[in-house]
């Protein structure tokens, strides 16, 4: 089932027509009201009359997470105050917090965007959507609820946290669809067990996930764990908030981002080149149609790569593969590239291992060493220490084989990792106070 027919099946011709010309009406606009992009502009000494087609968009210069920073709190946005009906804001954790803000019409766009992505996941009006992302300044709760009801949905505000309450008011109020972050709904699944309950037996049907990277290990782990279908979504406060794009219910492979309010690009994040289509890089992000703080190729540092082959579903809007990480959250261990999820892909392949971890990272020297602490389940924790001994060795080995970096392997008992009602926090990073 698709939401809207006449914009999610556009031909790829129609498709890049229309990105074209909203791109052009959007870089006027950005050049006459953000004094960040005029100046921007000059000093790549390009104007939009330039840009007279998509290739032309290489000429335009990137926006910065920390261009944002720098405009704090207001001085990214296009038009007046007064035409602002909402604002939202990251989490800040690295500083000040990201703001953005957004138009009645921004508004219904985020509406619509969510209400595709609940319906290309599997929702539809008879649903109970259990809502667990948080309400607040982050832009993920509020975002989902309007797509809920817009798609005719009864909408449940949980928000996060109050673990026990949620697992009652799933089963008790038939909630057949979830939305939270993965690292969150593998922790209600354990919280029920521990209740006497299997959410395998509550009415859910239906997982859409985001907020955090997660590999497809993990959504293996959901699926069974929860007896559901898991979708990915993706979203960013700065582009959007949820409903950039998502996965289709029919293929599951590869995220539709929604074209005909955003044109993503692919780039070698070191030199910043545009990679052709298939090659994985940092995803670059431009917004077309948001009137409150339109972002020109947005530098997103997530790591993934599109795909343009035709999707069985019929959505003819370009997918991104599955986000393998960030580019600010690569670790690099004595010279080798590492992301968390592929780490994260190689203990949810081992048996007697719960999908709960931290990578700690310390400086020893003028070396850095890599710690992987991973819980064990009940009945390895308690058997012999030789079999844990042979499951340490066997966990160091396959990250040697597969990732090429030596590390250290501490197996810890079930729940003594910190659990996380939003992202989970994966790396504790020791160098940066060094």
């Amino acid at each position: 089932m698709i939401w809207n027919d006449e914009f999610e099946t556009l031909p790829r011709e129609a498709i890049q027509s229309l990105q074209l010309k909203r791109l052009q009406q959007t870089l006027q606009r950005v050049n006459a009201t953000v004094p960040l992009y005029k100046r921007k502009f000059n000093e790549a000494k390009v104007t939009p009359e330039q840009i007279r087609s998509l290739e032309d968009m290489q000429r335009l210069p990137f926006t910065l997470k920390q261009d944002m920073r720098d405009t704090y709190p207001y001085g990214m946005f296009a038009v007046p105050l007064e035409q602002i009906v909402r604002i939202h804001a990251s989490s800040g954790t690295t500083g000040k917090p990201t703001v953005v803000g957004y138009t009645r019409r921004d508004i219904e766009t985020w509406t619509e965007l969510m209400a595709r992505s609940f319906v290309a996941a599997g929702a539809h009006k008879g649903d109970v959507i259990h809502n667990a992302y948080g309400y607040g300044l982050f832009t993920g709760g509020l975002g989902a609820h309007y797509g809920a009801e817009k798609i005719g949905a009864s909408v449940i505000p949980m928000s996060g946290g109050n673990t026990k309450k949620q697992i009652m008011i799933m089963q008790d109020f038939g909630s057949s669809v979830l939305t939270c972050t993965p690292s969150y709904c593998l922790f209600l699944a354990e919280a029920a067990r521990e209740e006497g309950l299997d959410i395998r037996d509550f009415k859910l049907r239906v997982g859409i996930h985001g907020a955090e990277p997660w590999s497809e290990q993990m959504r293996n782990e959901i699926e069974e764990n929860l007896g559901i279908k898991a979708i990915d979504i993706y979203g960013l406060s700065e582009i959007l908030g949820p409903g950039v794009g998502i996965e289709c219910i029919e293929a599951q492979t590869g995220l539709h981002i929604w074209e005909d309010h955003f044109i993503p690009e692919i780039i070698n994040p070191e030199t910043g080149e545009v990679l052709p289509p298939g090659e994985r890089g940092e995803l670059v992000i431009t917004t077309i149609t948001k009137e409150g703080i339109p972002l020109i190729r947005y530098r997103t540092r997530d790591i993934t790569r599109l795909i343009p082959e035709p999707c069985i579903c019929g959505r003819t809007h370009v997918r991104l593969e599955r986000m393998s990480g960030r580019s600010d959250d690569m670790l690099i261990i004595r010279g080798v590239n590492v992301f968390p999820s592929q780490i994260e892909s190689v203990l949810f392949n081992i048996e007697g291992v719960e999908p709960h971890y931290q990578l700690i990272v310390e400086r020893d020297g003028n070396l850095d060493t890599l710690e992987v602490q991973v819980e064990v389940n009940e009945k390895t924790f308690s058997d012999e220490i030789k079999v844990l001994q042979d499951l340490g060795n066997r966990i160091r080995k396959d990250i040697k084989d597969l990732l090429g970096v030596t590390c250290k392997v501490r197996l810890v008992e079930p729940r003594s990792i910190a659990r996380s009602e939003g992202k989970a926090k994966r790396v504790i990073d020791n160098r940066q106070s060094d």
